[in-house]
């Protein structure tokens, strides 16, 4: 099965996007209470059995079962025939509010997430139709939406032959309403198999990245050309008073802004992964985590460049263009030669010069890395290396 997601700007009218506001209004609110009663039972079994505590209290049952998404689902059908909030929004609406959580409530303990927080009014910023009417979905320019009617849109790209839209997402940002429709069609696709020319690519802070062919990328600095802005708009959104029309459409401003930074960032990412595809068979990068490096002494320079998204974009556009895609170990790969393999020993961050005293070959630091986990790549998957470093 192949699924595929494509984003549109919606156009609503002023009805429409009470509607939408609406909607999203009531989600955060039965988000909010289900979370609240997670918390409430968590909190009540955090007294030990033989004492009373000074914080906490049985406030529940002690056979009280473990509110999860299937109850939570059951109580919320039941609030609906009395609720006349709840029954003003589609059901299947809801219940997508409620699997969402129960997914960051896993995801907390099987892959150590954060605690689910409540949601604020800027927080809750979308829902999902998961299931759309049978008929014609898109109607010239208007897309139609379960609750909503004929929405206008700018169909920027039309659909693909033979897929078929299984569910819409309708997303609130800084500049306007968008849905997200996720297209799919019954087809089972295979993997990319290895061809072509191998690439290695080294992700840095002084060049956004190194390639094993010598080409060095400069790393924009897209939240510091924005910086003295923000900062400014910031400031002058602590003297307004909280509620106001006024701290809103400061907030609004700020959200902007920082919307102009993630786009020009997913911009600068997307076309640089499609310059890399174009002249390339098989790429491979390092497999490295980078939560840690988001918590070092280069943190702000580390989580302004996006590399996580970027590797993200780059196995997507890959897939798409059949070029190879692969991770490889990326222990020591600025301190081997790529030449003769020897270890050239530790560099400290102000070394931008590989020279190897085995056999005098000399390169870029970053370069030289790339050749290295170019060879670890093609080593991988079973081939021979038949590019030289020299």
């Amino acid at each position: 099965m192949l699924t595929l997601t494509y984003e549109y700007k919606l156009k609503p009218t002023l009805k429409q996007i009470e509607d939408i506001e609406h909607i999203l209004t009531v989600c955060r609110k039965a988000w909010n209470y289900a979370l609240r009663e997670r918390k409430d039972w968590v909190n009540s079994r955090k007294c030990r059995v033989n004492a009373c505590s000074l914080e906490y209290e049985y406030i529940m049952k002690a056979d009280e079962p473990f509110p999860d998404y299937h109850i939570q689902a059951k109580r919320l059908t039941e609030a609906k025939k009395t609720n006349e909030e709840l029954k003003s929004v589609n059901a299947q609406v809801l219940q997508q509010v409620l699997r969402s959580l129960d997914r960051a409530w896993v995801d907390m303990k099987a892959r150590n997430f954060g605690f689910p927080r409540f949601k604020k009014y800027y927080r809750m910023k979308s829902f999902v139709f998961p299931q759309l009417s049978k008929g014609e979905f898109i109607q010239g320019n208007r897309v139609k939406l379960p609750q909503l009617g004929l929405v206008k849109f700018i169909q920027s790209r039309p659909i693909p032959d033979g897929f078929v839209i299984k569910q819409a997402r309708v997303v609130r940002k800084a500049s306007g309403y968008f849905v997200m429709l996720s297209l799919q069609l019954s087809v089972d696709v295979p993997n990319v198999p290895f061809h072509g020319h191998s690439v290695g690519i080294d992700i840095g802070l002084e060049s956004f990245l190194a390639t094993s062919e010598g080409q060095l990328i400069a790393r924009p600095k897209f939240f510091n050309t924005l910086h003295r802005k923000l900062k400014l708009l910031q400031k002058r959104l602590k003297f307004k008073k909280l509620g106001s029309n006024n701290r809103k459409k400061l907030n609004a401003k700020i959200a902007k802004l920082y919307q102009t930074i993630s786009d020009t960032r997913a911009d600068f990412h997307f076309k640089t992964a499609n310059h890399l595809c174009d002249h390339a068979g098989a790429i491979f990068v390092e497999d490295i985590d980078f939560r840690v490096w988001s918590k070092g002494m280069f943190c702000k320079h580390t989580l302004d460049a996006g590399f996580g998204q970027f590797f993200n974009i780059l196995q997507y556009v890959a897939w798409k263009k059949g070029v190879y895609f692969g991770k490889v170990n990326k222990d020591y790969t600025s301190q081997i030669c790529p030449n003769c393999g020897a270890h050239t020993g530790k560099k400290t961050l102000d070394v931008r010069v590989h020279s190897c005293s085995e056999c005098g070959y000399t390169t870029h630091r970053d370069v030289a890395a790339a050749q290295v986990i170019r060879d670890r790549g093609v080593t991988a998957v079973g081939q021979t290396v038949v590019e030289n470093a020299c």
